[in-house]
């Protein structure tokens, strides 16, 4: 469905104090929602491993990749070569004695498939927890920083396509995914979406895009999305983490006009929800189809980067 009615600041500020979890798991709680993939799941993950078939869910991190500046000053991945094997073969490395291949990678930690971490996104003058944001400096956040969640990111995945749900093969730019949405293609999947599941969302807007060989304005253009009203499905479903095959998650444009990335505010500074975006599900899309099983284990670990604000990503599904 496409948005016709605008939410308000009110509406988003109401939101989030009656989804805030601050607390929730103690004062100095920092990982947030995955506190919900206790390790009794994470045992149960691990019996979903029957076949050792395998999905990796990340796209290349290189110079190819969808970001082209915008607002956020995102850019592509850079590959660089510091050492080739031309510089073996021209005797360049013969005072080492050994010939090798080196380089080096510079890339924004939102530029390609990632994790958002608690300490992303900002309520006010607050981060996940309650804790301050001027606690996120110059030197990185002092608290909720992505290496927080090195060990977390494991469990049951669950995969909603929404769009094979729907009979298409990409939702069209500006659809809102409501709570109807996820349930009843949950129900079509015959899934259910239990305590600790990291959630895949499928909206075909990334497949689309590599089919047709260029980006548009995937990365902070209009993108099919969960909608607003979803925040409190997931807090009731007590997901551990979300993803999608999207740049920001949510729909866009977004449902309003009174502030940036609404469903951010929400959850991940009131929520404490780490978010996934720009996974590539074609591929376990067509696996679940083809067995009909959509639950899988997922594991997902992030770099453990000091204070980072997230971290790229190669997510792993195995049936």
């Amino acid at each position: 469905m496409e948005n016709t009615r605008k939410l308000t600041l009110e509406e988003i500020h109401r939101c989030s104090e009656e989804l805030r979890s601050w607390n929730r798991w103690g004062q100095d709680d920092e990982v947030g929602t995955l506190n919900f993939a206790t390790p009794e799941k994470v045992v149960e993950a691990a019996k979903l491993i029957t076949k050792g078939e395998t999905f990796a869910l990340a796209i290349n991190f290189d110079a190819k990749g969808p970001q082209s500046g915008g607002g956020l000053g995102r850019f592509n991945p850079v590959h660089a070569m510091t050492a080739t094997g031309i510089d073996a073969i021209h005797g360049v490395q013969d005072d080492m004695k050994i010939r090798y291949a080196d380089d080096l990678l510079s890339l924004p930690i939102h530029a390609a498939t990632h994790w958002d971490s608690l300490s992303h996104i900002f309520y006010d003058t607050y981060q996940w927890n309650g804790y301050p944001a001027e606690l996120v400096s110059a030197k990185g956040a002092q608290k909720n920083g992505i290496e927080k969640v090195k060990d977390r990111m494991v469990g049951r995945g669950i995969l909603l396509d929404i769009a094979r749900y729907k009979g298409v093969e990409a939702l069209d730019d500006g659809y809102a995914i409501t709570n109807e949405d996820l349930d009843r293609c949950a129900e079509n999947q015959n899934v259910k979406v239990d305590s600790g599941d990291f959630l895949l969302i499928r909206t075909g807007q990334l497949g689309e895009r590599l089919r047709a060989g260029g980006w548009g304005g995937y990365a902070g253009g209009d993108a099919p999305g969960l909608a607003f009203e979803t925040l409190r499905w997931l807090h009731e479903h007590e997901v551990a983490a979300v993803a999608s095959d999207t740049w920001g998650v949510e729909v866009r444009p977004n449902e309003t006009d009174e502030a940036y990335q609404p469903w951010h505010w929400v959850a991940i500074p009131n929520m404490g929800l780490s978010v996934g975006e720009m996974f590539y599900l074609e591929e376990l899309a067509e696996g679940c189809a083809g067995d009909g099983r959509y639950e899988f284990f997922f594991i997902a670990p992030p770099l453990p980067i000091p204070g980072g604000s997230g971290s790229p990503v190669n997510p792993i599904a195995i049936k």
